[in-house]
């Protein structure tokens, strides 16, 4: 069930029992409030930008998805006959989750530990969990963790360098998400441009490619161990 904190999952359940329901608010530091269609996150593959299906149709054995949300990016793997698991922190995507069959677990994915995957997928500018710069790499190691030998790392993020003079690679943009009475706390979300993130996966044993970029900038990266 859904609390005062978690805007996200009580839009999910809303939008699940009745097919309908408010949009979610995003407020944000850099710029006005944003919209994000409560509808979206029951997106279907044929609904979801190029960046999202190039990253599921590249996954590889078993699959464990980041901050997974409805749970879309799962149920497409599901029925293509991947294994997966999911996780996420808002109790209201779990709820969700587990009422559709996706195995998935509520908690953060720093504190996910002692499983191993063959494909570690963190979509939805996905870096952004990370929170700031600083933590890129400590974000990146634990990814490694998680992976099996020849395993992957599949997640994307914005380069948005065009819009500052000073930026070092990475900005964090202070985001606050709200639906009906339901209030997110501030929290911090890094956008870092590939060559930043090259240099920083490389200091934990990861080899970065770019796959793809849009004409926004937002691109789509591999990681494996070196």
């Amino acid at each position: 069930m859904a609390n005062s904190k978690d805007p996200i999952g009580a839009a999910i359940l809303d939008f699940s029992k009745n097919k309908t329901g408010d949009n979610i608010t995003v407020h944000s530091d850099l710029c006005d409030d944003d919209i994000l269609p409560t509808a979206y996150l029951f997106r279907t593959y044929n609904e979801m930008p190029e960046v999202e299906q190039k990253a599921l149709d590249l996954c590889q054995g078993e699959v464990l998805e980041v901050g997974a949300g409805t749970g879309c990016h799962a149920k497409y793997l599901m029925q293509n006959n991947f294994k997966t698991f999911s996780i996420d922190t808002s109790n209201g995507s779990v709820d969700y989750m587990k009422s559709q069959n996706i195995p998935c677990q509520n908690i953060s994915f720093l504190e996910y530990h002692n499983a191993h995957f063959d494909t570690v997928l963190i979509l939805m500018n996905g870096l952004g969990i990370a929170g700031k710069l600083k933590n890129i790499s400590a974000f990146l190691a634990h990814a490694k963790s998680l992976l099996n030998e020849n395993g992957i790392i599949l997640a994307d993020s914005s380069d948005i360098r065009y819009l500052y003079d000073d930026n070092d690679g990475g900005k964090w943009v202070e985001f606050q998400m709200e639906y009906k009475q339901h209030k997110s706390d501030w929290f911090p979300w890094v956008y870092i441009d590939f060559e930043t993130l090259k240099n920083e996966a490389k200091k934990v044993g990861l080899k970065a490619t770019k796959l793809f970029e849009n004409e926004n900038f937002h691109y789509l990266t591999k990681l494996e161990i070196i």
